[in-house]
């Protein structure tokens, strides 16, 4: 059993895992290659104590550095679904199963907006993991909107249950594809339906569809946890750090502005501490 699950390996996520390390409990921060970080390319940081000019990729190093030196494990898995226990928490990191007594959630803020229609339709047709509802679309027609190398093994898994897959890859494929698979190199405008999910608006077509699975580089939180309070589209906390969940805490860009590093290591701070509070007052 995790003490903390945190969620994103950000500067959030680091500072996070170095304070519930610090309070000699179990970290463990589930998060992408620090590559991904929107403060990694930043070619030079000035605005941070006590560390003036200093590169994204520098700074994050030793922010990595620091967290593994503190005994905090960094797992590369992608969080697929958080689920509520009552007692604990579940973690889907790709078909694998973890649990956690609390949760930090410093997910950041996503490079790329929402297509239209995407929110509106989250499940009654939308998804963002193939692997937890696939098999909803088995025999129907789906489309898979690919923002990773990842989507690819999504895609082949539904062309194996599904009647028509339609791939529309936002990158450029780098491994071989079911031949079942539709590829589509077009521009995704619109999700449309009344109710449900009818079909996906293109620059100049359309394609009728049941299902719509977007595979992001990360889980947006809305469909990580479901009844999770959102306010003007960031995580809703309390100066604690405190969700609307008990024992779900967030940290970071997720929370909103301000959007600097400064914040997100202090967020991560009081998070930490706040999340080994939690657990200690229910031992």
């Amino acid at each position: 059993m995790i003490d903390v699950a945190i969620i994103g390996s950000g500067p959030a996520g680091l500072s996070a895992g170095i304070n519930v390390a610090s309070r000699n409990k179990k970290a463990v921060i589930f998060g992408n290659d620090i590559t991904t970080s929107l403060l990694f390319p930043a070619e030079n940081v000035n605005n941070y104590l006590g560390m003036p000019n200093m590169t994204g990729n520098a700074m994050m190093e030793d922010f990595v550095n620091h967290a593994k030196q503190a005994g905090v494990e960094i797992n590369n898995g992608k969080v697929l679904q958080i689920l509520d226990m009552g007692e604990h928490f579940t973690l889907n990191v790709k078909d694998e199963f973890h649990d956690a007594k609390s949760i930090i959630l410093a997910t950041g803020v996503s490079k790329g907006k929402a297509v239209k229609g995407e929110n509106e339709f989250l499940g009654k047709g939308v998804s963002y993991c193939a692997t937890c509802d696939g098999m909803l679309y088995k025999g129907k027609d789906v489309i898979v909107i690919g923002e990773t190398k990842e989507a690819e093994e999504d895609a082949n898994f539904l062309s194996e249950i599904c009647s028509n897959v339609y791939f529309i890859p936002q990158y450029k494929i780098q491994s071989t594809l079911n031949e079942k698979l539709i590829v589509i190199d077009k521009k995704v405008k619109e999700v449309y339906g009344k109710q449900f999910v009818e079909k996906l608006v293109l620059d100049d077509s359309e394609i009728e569809a049941k299902g719509i699975f977007f595979i992001k580089q990360s889980t947006p939180v809305t469909s990580l946890i479901p009844g999770l309070e959102i306010e003007n589209g960031s995580i809703k906390i309390n100066r604690l750090c405190e969700t609307n969940i008990k024992g779900v805490f967030a940290a970071g860009d997720c929370t909103g502005w301000p959007l600097q590093l400064a914040n997100a290591v202090g967020e991560g701070l009081i998070a930490g501490q706040n999340a080994v509070r939690f657990i200690t007052s229910k031992a």
